[in-house]
């Protein structure tokens, strides 16, 4: 990761909640009079590092996702993965005896969520490192927090352009959408190889939305199709009944979206509405099976790349899958099977640091600094599959997948397909 860090320009001060994970006993630092987990940071405006302290019980990890707002349709899959892996590895020995303790912080959907959330994080809750934010648009805010206080952070379900650019702290094991977004329109080629006319949708005001609709355009074009349209919308929108009509006016073949799961859901609803009859390729904020009761039989043939397969094999996906369909009663999704890896990259890491000094005679600074070495040095067999990271934090991940929804028709259930 280089050096050239993105600064955060003005103070932000948001009241945060603490939510605590399920398990893992608890955990201190010593050596800090501030460090009670009942007390109120004294200014989490701020991002300076603790200096002082080793660690003493559990060892706390910070997940950062977005649990409400119109983001938590994803945050709250990422929350299922991230505890479902912290139950797995501490039943397994934690690291080597010691269990790690997950620590929640809601990030709400806007940057100023995210920022106070990390900052409560490093400061307060004094966690070794952070999995988060929900999406790269926060992150292009909050991750120069964890870079300035030296906090490794991988992000989950940051996709964009750019993010592990941020800084040497920051790696990803969410599939950059150069990679993974071209295959949902091949896909849509293969089956319907008389494809011509294509109109693409974005949410203008999200970061990965901008990021994926350039790379589906461009995409579009090396295929030879003909982009006929540009509509631009807000991820809070509900009412796309006039970029719709406007689109279905030029009898578009194909309809892609880059959006999150509810305006993606309403737009996709709107668009069959409208007489829309084509086909219809979702970006990755649509990629949750919380958009199903939004577009509920609408939403029957939407496809959608995947960095994930429930069908993977491999021992921890097994049993990543069992778990997660027992608690669910559904296959999990791609962003609860992310958490699941993020935090597995953590627990790993820490295994092998621990092995060569133990982590709790270390200060905390650098427990810190020793552990994003090791996160980059690491191969991990995830749920994902095997990942790894570049010098820069970029994943290194080779298997990639598209899956289309298939809705019983009166639109009260349906689930991911994955095409062959």
């Amino acid at each position: 990761m280089n050096n050239a860090i993105a600064r955060t320009s003005a103070l932000l001060s948001t009241c945060a909640f603490l939510l605590t994970g399920c398990g893992g006993g608890t955990n201190t630092v010593t050596n800090s009079p501030t460090n009670s987990p009942n007390s109120t940071p004294n200014n989490t405006a701020t991002d300076t590092p603790a200096t002082t302290g080793t660690l003493s019980g559990a060892i706390p990890i910070g997940i950062a996702v977005a649990q409400t707002s119109n983001v938590a349709l994803l945050g709250q899959e990422q929350v299922a993965g991230a505890k479902l892996a912290q139950k797995y590895f501490n039943s397994k020995g934690g690291v080597n005896g010691t269990p790690i303790k997950l620590v929640f912080q809601d990030t709400s959907g806007d940057e100023a969520g995210a920022i106070n959330a990390f900052q409560t994080l490093i400061n307060r809750d004094k966690v070794v490192g952070i999995v988060g934010p929900t999406l790269s648009q926060q992150a292009f805010s909050a991750d120069p927090i964890g870079e300035r206080a030296k906090v490794p952070i991988i992000g989950p379900s940051n996709t964009a352009k750019n993010i592990p650019e941020i800084g040497d702290y920051i790696a990803r094991v969410s599939a950059p959408v150069s990679i993974v977004a071209p295959n949902s329109v091949k896909a849509a080629l293969k089956q319907n190889p008389q494809l011509k006319k294509v109109a693409v949708f974005y949410a203008q005001n999200d970061a990965f939305s901008k990021s994926e609709t350039e790379i589906f355009q461009q995409t579009v074009k090396d295929q030879g199709l003909e982009l006929i349209t540009v509509q631009k919308f807000q991820t809070s929108d509900t009412d796309f009944q006039s970029q719709a009509t406007n689109a279905i006016n030029l009898k578009p073949d194909l309809v892609i979206i880059s959006g999150l799961a509810a305006d993606g859901g309403n737009l996709v609803r709107q668009l069959r509405e409208l007489g829309y009859k084509g086909l219809i390729v979702g970006g990755n904020g649509l990629n949750t099976s919380n958009l199903l009761p939004v577009c509920k039989a609408f939403c029957d043939g939407v496809l959608i790349a995947q960095a994930y397969s429930p069908e993977h094999p491999g021992e921890v996906n097994a049993a990543f899958r069992k778990a997660y369909t027992e608690e669910y009663k559904k296959e999990p999704p791609q962003f609860s099977a992310q958490a699941f890896a993020a935090v597995q990259v953590y627990v790993e890491a820490l295994q092998s640091l621990d092995k060569k000094s133990k982590v709790n005679k270390l200060q905390l600074p650098e427990i810190r600094t020793e552990l994003n070495k090791q996160i980059l040095q690491g191969t991990y067999n995830t749920p994902l599959g095997e990942i790894g990271f570049t010098p820069t934090g970029e994943v290194i991940q080779k298997d990639f997948y598209v899956a289309q929804i298939k809705m019983e028709k009166d639109g009260s259930k349906g689930k991911f397909t994955f095409l062959k």
